[in-house]
């Protein structure tokens, strides 16, 4: 069955997903692209881009003839990185694109991201629009004569977003310092950009993953500590300055510094935003975080007199908020998507790691010393497999255990303790609940965690409230 964030719903926490050939079909993709070209109506001019994934051309194919088939006008870019799609919907005035990726799900995996005018994926109440044009198995009836253009090819996607990305930053101070960075792309399509940004920025590159294959035979595309080891190997053993791994569709970046040490996204994002508030002056003192994020962000970014605005998970939810309530200087999660807001409002691997070569030359120092900065907490990330009747079943049990502590309800239940902080949500792109949280010893921080996990498997084991 399609995983999907809640029931009866198609969209997760950031688009569609599911396992190709079983889930996600061209019967499948071709129904949800009449809904979606319903809802960008007749007449609109569409972006449609992938990542490297399998089927790929296949669900590009179905759900493109979905689009022309309701008189949609169609550009395909090909192969793309999603902020590269998302940056030429919005400079190119499109009023939508389409990406099918499934980001940093395993390669078995695909979807569907839609994206509105601005660039950003679109609101979460135009997802319910699209859903229920689905589910009504919505298809208008084209006079013969209005089906006869085919999808136009687009060129320059990836040419004018690197130009864009480098354009952020201080192209002349980073080339001087001559930075030598290894690169791992996943197999997937930041391969197409990120060496060529670096080259544009004088970094001498160290690519490893970065040939396309749909199987990611190189790592899992989703960059984790675990997943990054040899990268980080591979920065120690060649003295490189900095690391960086992106996910399968390249709006994410995690980074290793130059002592082979891999940093969640949230430690990153408070150096960077810490350093975004001081250069573009213009721009709120604020950033918005999910709150999967660490409590040291407010630790460190109180000094700079920014403010931490807390929300649900998911980068759509924080890119609406951020541009609804008045902006911001960024925002992040710690699954290191970092929204660099005078750039664009939507998660930029690319964007992040000049933005931190930019850092690293301002301040002249090593990446380690940049880290070292920041609070150390030891980080403990897991998952359990439950459907979502499970996982809001040991949220309740869990709201009740811990009741005395001070708690963010917003999103699943996060609890702070003195000594320790846990966050336990469902996840909203695979049938899971998520585990996460953080203490100054990392044997308090497994003993929180495994007392979580023992109430949760009172959900597992058929328990009921």
């Amino acid at each position: 069955m399609l995983w999907c964030g809640a029931l009866g719903r198609l969209f997760g926490t950031d688009g569609v997903r599911g396992v190709v050939g079983s889930d996600l079909t061209p019967e499948f993709a071709l129904r949800l692209g009449r809904a979606i070209g319903g809802f960008f109506g007749g007449g609109s001019r569409v972006l449609v881009g992938r990542d490297v994934r399998a089927g790929g051309d296949v669900i590009a194919g179905a759900l493109i003839a979905g689009l022309l088939s309701e008189g949609v006008k169609v550009y395909y870019a090909g192969l793309a990185p999603t902020p590269a799609i998302q940056y030429a919907v919005k400079t190119e005035f499109y009023d939508g694109g389409v990406v099918i990726t499934a980001s940093h799900n395993p390669p078995e995996y695909n979807g569907v991201k839609v994206i509105a005018s601005d660039g950003i994926e679109v609101p979460r109440e135009d997802e319910i629009e699209i859903e229920e044009l689905y589910f009504k198995g919505y298809g208008s009836s084209l006079e013969w004569r209005s089906l006869s253009e085919p999808p136009e090819g687009v060129l320059g996607v990836v040419e004018k977003y690197v130009k864009a990305v480098s354009d952020q930053v201080d192209v002349d101070a980073i080339a001087r310092r001559g930075f030598k960075v290894v690169v791992d792309c996943a197999n997937s399509v930041s391969a197409l950009t990120t060496p060529l940004l670096l080259r544009r920025l004088n970094v001498k590159t160290i690519s490893v993953n970065c040939h396309l294959d749909p199987l990611f035979p190189g790592r899992e595309p989703e960059p984790r500590p675990d997943t990054l080891t040899d990268a980080a190997a591979l920065v120690v053993s060649s003295k490189a300055d900095l690391g960086v791994g992106h996910d399968g569709d390249g709006d994410r970046a995690i980074l290793i510094d130059d002592r082979g040490r891999v940093h969640w996204g949230d430690r990153s994002a408070a150096l960077l935003a810490a350093y975004a508030s001081t250069k573009w002056k213009d721009f709120p003192k604020r950033v918005y975080t999910g709150v999967s994020s660490s409590v040291l962000v407010e630790e460190y970014l109180k000094p700079y007199g920014v403010e931490v605005v807390w929300t649900p998970v998911g980068s759509v939810t924080i890119a609406r908020r951020m541009k609804s309530e008045g902006g911001a200087i960024a925002g992040f999660e710690e699954n290191g998507g970092y929204m660099h807001v005078p750039h664009q409002y939507v998660r930029d691997g690319a964007m992040k790691l000049a933005l931190f070569l930019e850092v690293m030359a301002f301040y002249d120092v090593k990446s380690s010393s940049l880290f070292s900065k920041l609070p150390e907490y030891h980080t403990v990330k897991t998952k359990v497999k439950a459907s979502r009747e499970e996982a809001l079943c040991a949220i309740e049990l869990l709201k009740e255990h811990f009741s005395s502590f001070r708690m963010i309800t917003i999103d699943g239940v996060k609890v702070f303790g003195n000594d320790f902080w846990v966050l336990v949500r469902p996840s909203g792109t695979e049938p899971v609940v998520r585990i996460m949280g953080e203490a100054p010893r990392r044997e308090r921080i497994e003993e929180v965690v495994a007392e979580v996990k023992n109430i949760i498997s009172r959900c597992l084991r058929g328990g009921r409230l």
